[in-house]
């Protein structure tokens, strides 16, 4: 939470970020208030005048700019995420990276999205149009604290909205810095808002004068901003996380399934919506499955983030760290046995060792609270049709992984799995080109891809009759 400060005489709501590395203050930020807020959204609504006139094949040529600006500063970037919430620095400079490309994929492919789609009625001409909607708010999480704002603000510019963000209190510089690069790049001042502050500041945001909401953030958090954006009739975008499954199937390439569940597991220190949290190993492979899992984690770098040799970083603050703990404390006292990990670091960090249960069962926390964190714990099933009945008993529903080698049945699988997100053979990741989101507890609607940008629209009809006929168009629609 953000601490609370006075500054000269008067009083001024201010937060520190900390470091999870070093448990150091990095730097003091200012609580933006209502007002400040409301200013902000101001100059958002006065930009969202001229940059909604402008062709896309404009917009798209500020977007390529943008791109250019982050890979140029991406070292700069990555190294402010790094300090700001832990993630190494190898993924940090990555993040960047895919920010880049996420611009230039709606700068290349937007102006497309966006083009009217003809529709044959009794009209002379008849059309379905995509147009901005104007100020569009956004409070975004500190996982991943420069793309989780790139992938909603970049295609909500493309449409020709503004954007007023509010970033997470762990990572307000990263979402700065993006502000920089957009000015940079071209874009006034208006454009392209950051609010820094506490849950005051997101409440102010929602109240203010914006036509959308979106949030990624925790279930309870995402049923207050919905009941908020409710009562003023506007539109709330969640993504609000998951407990996504990891299924290995009897015929599975344990070598790649391995891998994969490192890969899929431990990335950002487990703290991703859509790292694999739930392992669901068939019987007749899961010995061996865990023994060539295991045996990947040993090789885990715990450490520094900031060298580009460390694999697992600090968790992102001392709560977050006792909420694992917690969790791999409730499993081991209930009868599972820990592979590997199962303790934190000593030291200065809020650091803890990547860690493989087994011996896993259902009324362990492990495996119906989402574990945001580098745990793994490992549930034995039957057969794969008892995998899919424990994949999709869950409140969540984001992404999903199925492992085999047998595609006929993946397909039959993939019907079957309550996800928003099935990846066969491979990691669940997030892709401009494709939606992304989830059902169930997961969140209400799409970001990314065409269908991302379309929640940021307004669809509308339009239908168009000769002068001389109108009158009979409106005789034939009203008999």
């Amino acid at each position: 939470m953000p601490s609370r400060r006075k500054s000269g005489s008067a009083k001024r709501r201010t937060f520190d970020v900390i470091n999870p590395t070093t448990e150091k203050a990095l730097a003091t930020y200012p609580i933006l208030t209502a007002p400040q807020v409301r200013t902000k959204v101001g100059a958002a609504r006065e930009a969202f005048r001229s940059w909604s006139r402008l062709d896309p094949k404009e917009r798209a040529a500020y977007l390529l700019r943008f791109a250019e600006i982050l890979r140029k500063h991406k070292d700069t970037y990555a190294e402010t995420m790094t300090l700001e919430m832990g993630k190494v620095i190898r993924e940090a400079v990555a993040e960047v990276e895919k920010c880049a490309w996420a611009a230039e994929y709606f700068a290349e492919n937007g102006p497309g999205f966006l083009q009217p789609e003809i529709v044959a009625t009794d009209a002379m001409r008849s059309y379905v149009a995509f147009h901005p909607r104007g100020v569009l708010g956004s409070i975004m999480p500190w996982n991943f604290p420069m793309w989780q704002i790139v992938r909603f603000a970049v295609p909500a510019l493309i449409a020709g909205n503004t954007v007023v963000v509010k970033p997470a209190s762990a990572s307000p510089q990263s979402a700065l810095n993006l502000g920089e690069a957009f000015r940079e790049a071209g874009f006034s001042d208006g454009t392209f808002q950051v609010v820094v502050g506490d849950r005051s500041t997101a409440s102010a945001l929602i109240d203010s004068p914006v036509s959308l909401v979106s949030l990624t953030g925790s279930v309870g958090t995402g049923v207050q901003v919905a009941q908020q954006a409710a009562k003023h009739l506007k539109k709330a975008i969640l993504e609000l996380g998951g407990s996504d499954p990891f299924i290995v199937a009897d015929d599975a390439d344990l070598d790649a399934a391995a891998k994969g569940a490192v890969a899929g597991r431990f990335v950002n220190t487990g703290q991703s919506c859509i790292a694999a949290k739930r392992f669901l190993v068939v019987d007749s492979v899961a010995k061996e499955f865990t023994a060539k899992f295991v045996e990947q984690v040993r090789t885990l770098r715990v450490g520094d983030p900031l060298r580009p040799t460390t694999d697992i970083g600090p968790l992102v603050n001392e709560a977050q760290r006792e909420e694992i703990e917690g969790q791999v404390k409730d499993a081991v006292r209930k009868g599972a046995r820990v592979e590997v990990g199962g303790k934190r670091v000593a030291g200065p960090g809020w650091f803890y060792e990547p860690t493989v249960l087994s011996r896993v069962t259902k009324t362990m926390r492990v495996l119906h609270e989402e574990t945001f964190g580098p745990v793994a714990p490992i549930l034995v099933v039957p057969d794969l049709d008892a995998a899919v009945r424990e994949a999709n008993d869950s409140e969540f529903g984001l992404g999903a992984s199925l492992w085999t080698q047998d595609l006929k049945r993946a397909e039959r699988l993939v019907r079957q799995i309550e996800s928003g997100m099935v990846f066969v053979n491979g990691v669940v990741k997030s892709d401009p080109r494709m939606p992304f989101g989830g059902v169930k507890h997961s969140g209400i609607g799409r970001e990314l891809s065409r269908y991302g940008l379309l929640e940021m629209v307004n669809i509308k009809t339009v239908e168009i009759f000769p002068a001389h006929s109108t009158q009979a168009a409106i005789q034939k629609n009203t008999e």
